[in-house]
């Protein structure tokens, strides 16, 4: 395959960023917008040895599982890489997905993994279902202001307010900030010259509680005209949280360092079950609320608690999986990187009246490691023991350090919750090599219209 060669393929995979995977006697092309089922004329624009890039010309024929996107901004927009797929469609390539990985990467048996794996956890309503958005601000080709999301792989901000994965209230708070911005001629900052002032508006919404909170990331110490912005948003229903966090520096990180109240509190609440938890501005907490209770729940079955356990819960966050499990364990030690949301964790565990979750700062990787070796120290001849090790870790998985105190600590049990099927399959064999056997799998769609899936799978101590 050449540069410019133009191409009819048949899309046969998606990729990890939305687009068609296609071959041509054994030659992979990936192209964006072209869905599992299309036959589609394309043209290569960038030609590797054994895989290149095109760019779709035209759809020859359209998959059956193609449908209309209900954003009109679905295929410039990098946020939903996969709403021209039936939702149906979304939920069995995330399912292969998982079972893919953990069959190439894990080196687990296709028999195995049928045996063991249940089906995929869909939603009922597969929209608005983001508890949490953030979004840019910045100037259009005509100069003005606009906010939205940024295009896939860019920093230009496709204008839109009425996102179909956020709630419906953010339409009005962007609207009112706009209009505001007019009015006292404010500037959006602007990533090339370090000038103007709003940066990134977060809003977060309690599902529950119908809560609103604004966070307002300003490049500047306050905000001109502060007063009058804060009385036009106090008259949204459920605004309880109005806040501004100072960010200056040239980076690509959203929030500041640290958020200053500008009016009502300091956080919103919301539930997960019957778990009440507080959020603040910089707390990490899950954005789909209703998968996130069919998804700890799941876990809560797994690990099977009988009252009497001591349950390590690692990168906690907040506490949100900790504090589930207290319910029903003796003991709960969670761990969490980040100091503000271990203050948080200790804060929710006080306002729902759990006192048998003890929870530490540090890495995961340093403080469980850490633990082990002082217990030894500490008590001659033995050793640290966990009955069940809940872990929760971001995309790249865990480091090998944590995954050989793990089996050191011999937990009868460990639960694995993953954003990423592929070191997820990757940390597993390195468990199932270490005296532990796959019980169970099973995905969760946490994040519809995207290709990004969740896993919980069930580990046994042989």
């Amino acid at each position: 395959m050449q540069k410019n060669d133009v191409v009819k393929v048949t899309i046969e995979d998606i990729g990890v960023n939305g687009e068609g995977i296609g071959k041509i006697d054994g030659y992979t092309l990936f192209i964006k917008d072209a869905v599992i089922g299309d036959v589609v004329e394309a043209k290569i624009m960038k030609a590797k040895k054994n895989y290149g890039y095109a760019r779709m010309i035209q759809i020859i024929e359209p998959s059956k599982d193609r449908v209309e996107p209900k954003c009109k901004f679905a295929r410039q927009c990098g946020g939903c890489q996969i709403q021209q797929i039936s939702y149906e469609k979304q939920l069995e390539f995330k399912n292969r997905k998982v079972l893919g990985n953990l069959e190439r990467i894990g080196g687990f048996s296709p028999k195995l993994l049928e045996k063991i794996a249940d089906p995929i956890v869909g939603m009922e309503i597969p929209f608005h279902y983001r508890n949490k958005a953030q979004f840019p601000f910045g100037k259009d080709k005509n100069g003005v202001t606009v906010t939205g999301f940024y295009a896939g792989r860019t920093h230009d901000i496709i204008a839109n307010t009425d996102c179909a994965l956020g709630v419906e209230q953010n339409q009005e708070i962007l609207e009112t900030i706009l209009s505001f911005m007019e009015q006292y001629q404010m500037e959006p900052y602007d990533e090339k010259t370090g000038k103007g002032l709003l940066r990134h508006v977060l809003i977060r919404y309690g599902f529950t509680t119908k809560e609103i909170m604004v966070c307002l990331v300003i490049n500047a110490k306050k905000i001109p005209h502060c007063e009058r912005l804060v009385e036009l948003l106090q008259k949204i229903e459920g605004m309880t949280s109005i806040t501004i966090s100072v960010n200056q520096k040239n980076t690509n990180v959203i929030m500041g360092d640290s958020y200053e109240v500008l009016w009502g509190q300091a956080f919103i609440t919301d539930y997960i079950g019957e778990i009440k938890y507080q959020i603040s501005p910089l707390s990490f907490f899950q954005v789909n609320p209703v998968q996130t209770e069919k998804l700890y729940g799941l876990a809560l079955e797994y690990v099977d608690l009988k009252g009497d356990e001591t349950v390590w819960d690692l990168y906690c966050g907040i506490g949100t999986i900790s504090l589930f499990l207290a319910q029903k364990a003796k003991q709960v030690y969670g761990v969490e990187i980040i100091p503000q949301a271990i203050e948080d964790a200790r804060k929710n565990a006080q306002i729902n009246g759990i006192e048998n979750a003890k929870f530490y700062v540090g890495k995961a990787e340093e403080v469980l490691p850490g633990y082990y070796a002082d217990y030894a120290k500490a008590h001659p001849g033995e050793q640290a023991h966990a009955d069940v090790i809940v872990v929760d870790p971001p995309r790249k998985g865990c480091e090998e350090s944590l995954l050989e105190t793990m089996v050191q600590m011999q937990p009868e049990r460990i639960v694995y919750v993953s954003c990423d099927s592929a070191t997820l399959a990757r940390d597993l064999k390195y468990l199932c090599g270490n005296g532990y056997e796959l019980v169970k799998v099973r995905a969760v769609d946490q994040f519809s219209q995207t290709v990004h899936v969740e896993t919980v799978v069930l580990l046994s101590r042989k």
